[in-house]
């Protein structure tokens, strides 16, 4: 291609056509173009109506959204130096443009206009889709500053501008941090305890850096099974450190100095818009609508678990106090790298499994059809791969999503695996939202899932873990709310909904990784191909709530951290270190250790939406067991009431109230009860 692909018309994305260079010159001319469609509508003569005012606005803008789309993708999945410079430049530049349209006053004044016009008669002349848009788009100026002094928008841009770039920052010094750690181990005495998979791909790794022996990373599948493994304490001392003091060091991928700034940034905002914290910024969006609410949840699931929490981490810690004194003359104190260690070997002996034992069954492309079969068993949807789709990186699969009737409801990109240039985590997103068009045509999504999970190795192909196959289950729910999106206007539809509410499709779809006749599709030993044996299944079963109360816990301590930044009403001035152990100390359950820090590497909050959002998870689990407990009652791949939840919850986005959708599904608002049935607390 001569012309910048961005410029062209085309059906999938042009991976194999697209140069770095192409995205600066594409995004400037986006914002040239979004900037004329603006002045076009505010130039208007005619008197703002809905359609040449709030319609109008939905739709403009379309080439800065299709580039910054993929730019920021690849931000995520596959960055470079150059796209990692690009962005630091970019960044201010599209946060002034965002701002020059949120703050245009007469732009607000004809959506006030067209608000306050249909806010007479209570929306009665509007669509429920139709209201939910004019509502957003006018709750969105307001929430932006539109009605604030010129002083005050200034005070504004400079926040929003600032808040960008560091954002952008704190992720990429975490990347490059996570990176510049690799514990080499040489003397194979050093490998005691360690699965012949975590070895296999110590040895790749190594490989892959032109080194002798065996290379461990902070990277998921490396970090874990060597944390649960090995023998070696001091070793996983080691590691445990690493990781938990990312971005602490005095180097120039040090966070701390940020969060300080990110959290001071996002309290100026807040109090500037006329609220007392962020959270109470942020909450008005949001199911639980005040802190009080999310404080709520948070102490009733302390509550709840603390008590088994502390029974399960006393069970560990005695196992740990036998072991030692056993090989120690001295009593040594046990601490969070032995957790991961002892607790695996009292589940061992309690429920005779850990994950190696299931990886042989849980390979990669079956996995892939046991997940993708559920879907359609539960909807009747197919996957087709698709090979002739350009893509960006040699690991991304690409698959076409077609309906029960035989037509194409979506593209799905599939990347499972890690390597340097992708963030650690795992997430889905969109290349490509759903909307139709003015003429009814229904424009299909294109959804992303990334992972990274267990690749590969020279001896045996990539064998998951089975949380790893709850990992993909949860980003393939994400996909689902994204693929089955029916909704007139792309920034409603999909997966564009309370923060709150956006968990509840993917934390609903990890119920299926321990239900047996789920697993019996799909697992079998990837060399016999022998099915999973049935008394391995009833050892999952009966080990599914092992340390349950634990993770609640460790996810409640998180949630609290959050809240603790950002429902601040003065600066943040304190010792971070000092901060975040006094912030969480209601739900710790184990020994603190000096140094480390949570915060520093916490993107979720830092750089990643879920600043006084964290809450999120639990909020969301809540729905989740409350809505698998009706397809419990009428049967896990009952087909009436996925299509309920299909027709409810994933294909109307944001379109109405969240609780409102959830109570059409289910008929009645969820409880807590269901989660703590179904973790064995009452």
């Amino acid at each position: 291609m001569t012309t910048n692909p961005f410029y062209t018309t085309y059906t999938y994305i042009p991976f194999d056509h697209i140069a770095e260079s192409d995205y600066e010159p594409a995004m400037m001319k986006g914002i040239e173009e979004e900037d004329r469609d603006i002045d076009l509508i505010v130039n208007n003569p005619n008197t703002p109506t809905f359609e040449n005012t709030i319609e109008k606005m939905e739709r403009s803008g379309q080439l800065l959204e299709k580039v910054t789309t993929v730019f920021f993708n690849l931000l995520s999945a596959e960055t470079t130096d150059f796209l990692d410079d690009l962005a630091q430049k970019m960044s201010p530049i599209l946060s002034e443009h965002s701002n020059n349209i949120m703050l245009n006053e007469a732009l607000f004044k004809r959506v006030k206009f067209v608000y306050d016009d249909h806010a007479s008669d209570g929306f009665t002349r509007l669509t429920p889709e139709q209201k939910m848009l004019l509502k957003n788009t006018y709750e969105g100026f307001v929430r932006h500053g539109a009605m604030l002094s010129d002083e005050q928008k200034e005070q504004l841009r400079r926040i929003t501008a600032e808040l960008g770039v560091l954002s952008l920052q704190f992720s990429q010094n975490k990347l490059k941090d996570t990176n510049d750690f690799i514990l080499h181990i040489t003397d194979e005495t050093d490998l005691e305890g360690l699965p012949e998979s975590a070895i296999d791909l110590a040895k790749q790794t190594a490989k892959e850096r032109e080194m002798d022996g065996y290379v461990f990373t902070l990277q998921a599948p490396s970090y874990s099974p060597f944390l649960t493994y090995s023998a070696h304490r001091e070793l996983r001392e080691k590691m445990y450190r690493a990781y938990n003091t990312l971005c602490t060091h005095a180097n120039d991928n040090n966070n701390v100095a940020i969060v300080g700034k990110i959290v001071n940034l996002h309290r100026e905002m807040a109090q500037l818009l006329g609220y007392e914290s962020y959270a109470d910024y942020a909450l008005t969006r949001r199911m639980a609508e005040k802190k009080e609410n999310v404080y709520q949840l948070l102490d009733q699931l302390i509550d709840a678990y603390m008590p088994a929490a502390k029974k399960e981490v006393k069970e560990t810690e005695d196992l740990f106090y036998q072991c030692e004194q056993k090989t120690n003359d001295h009593k040594t104190q046990f601490m969070p790298w032995d957790f991961p260690y002892y607790a695996n070997k009292l589940k061992e002996s309690r429920f005779n499994l850990n994950s190696e034992m299931l990886r042989p069954y849980f390979e990669l492309s079956k996995v892939k059809k046991g997940v993708f079969g559920l879907a359609t068993r539960l909807y009747g949807i197919t996957f087709r791969p698709n090979t002739t789709v350009p893509v960006y990186h040699p690991d991304v699969e690409v698959f076409d999503v077609m309906d029960k009737d035989g037509s194409a409801l979506a593209l799905l990109y599939c990347d499972f695996h890690p390597r340097a240039s992708k963030k650690a985590g795992a997430w889905m997103t969109s290349f490509k939202e759903q909307w139709k068009e003015p003429d009814g045509t229904n424009s299909r999504p294109q959804v992303s899932i990334v992972m990274n999970l267990s690749k590969a190795t020279d001896a045996k192909p990539a064998l998951l873990t089975l949380g790893e196959v709850e990992t993909f289950l949860h980003e393939f729910g994400h996909a689902l709310h994204a693929i089955f999106a029916d909704t007139t206007y792309r920034s409603i539809s999909g997966t564009n909904v309370y923060w709150d509410f956006v968990e509840l499709p993917s934390q609903f779809m990890e119920n299926y990784s321990t239900e047996p006749d789920f697993l019996n599709t799909f697992a079998s030993h990837y060399i016999t191909n022998e099915p999973i044996p049935q008394e391995l299944i009833h050892r999952i079963i009966a080990s599914r709530n092992f340390n349950v109360a634990y993770a609640c816990m460790r996810q409640v301590s998180f949630g609290l951290l959050d809240m603790a930044f950002y429902t601040l009403k003065e600066m943040f001035n304190a010792d971070l270190f000092t901060f975040e152990r006094e912030a969480w100390h209601r739900a710790q359950v184990l020994p603190e250790i000096e140094g480390t820090c949570m915060t520093t590497q916490f993107s979720h909050i830092m750089a990643g939406g879920y600043s006084a959002g964290y809450y999120s998870y639990k909020w969301a689990e809540v729905l989740d067991a409350d809505a698998f407990s009706l397809f419990q009652k009428h049967g896990i791949f009952d087909t009436d009431t996925a299509q309920s939840f299909r027709d409810n919850v994933l294909s109307r986005g944001g379109t109405e109230h969240p609780m409102t959708l959830y109570k059409r599904f289910r008929g009645q608002a969820p409880t807590i009860e269901a989660l703590l049935r179904r973790n064995g607390i009452k």
